[in-house]
């Protein structure tokens, strides 16, 4: 083989090898929205909850805000928290907001929900993005539980 050969072969292997290489990269991360679940006994007057992470001790539960479809962190969100006290009722002892890191991670810190009207013990999620619509899920709390994570997936309004 001469030399214009050889290197027409060597170029012809190298271009088949990146050819192959970029075909089995791993794709890229995707995310599926989130389905809103709505509702939750929100307050419509607009008084805003107290910024705090916990409101008691017993459950921990820890999350995560991403955007669709490429599963970016959302850094900045708020993340409203509403949990029925021991006998079942609402009040704004049960209330708090955190504000998502730079990952888009919280933790929010409380007593073991109790239950309101026969349902199971849950927290209320309401998530607020500039950018994204508001978004209302409600996390249930397995029983014995002492830990939970919940993910969250917006997609923008932009």
């Amino acid at each position: 083989m001469d030399g214009s050969a050889g290197r027409a072969l060597a170029a012809g292997l190298l271009a088949g090898a990146a050819f192959l290489a970029a075909g089995s990269a791993a794709p890229a991360a995707t995310c599926r929205p989130t389905p809103s679940a709505g509702g939750g006994p929100f307050e419509s007057n607009a008084v805003v909850p107290p910024l705090r992470t916990r409101i008691g001790r017993g459950h921990v539960l820890t999350g995560r805000v991403l955007r669709a479809p490429d599963c970016a962190p959302i850094r900045g969100a708020t993340v409203e928290l509403w949990q029925a006290s021991a006998n079942g009722s609402y009040d704004r002892s049960g209330r708090a907001r955190v504000i998502t890191n730079r990952t888009g991670t919280f933790r929010f810190e409380g007593p073991v929900p109790g239950s309101e009207l026969g349902r199971r013990p849950h927290i209320h999620v309401h998530v607020i993005a500039p950018g994204y619509p508001d978004f209302v899920t409600t996390y249930f709390v397995a029983r014995g539980e002492r830990r939970g994570s919940i993910r969250i997936v917006l997609v923008s309004d932009l």
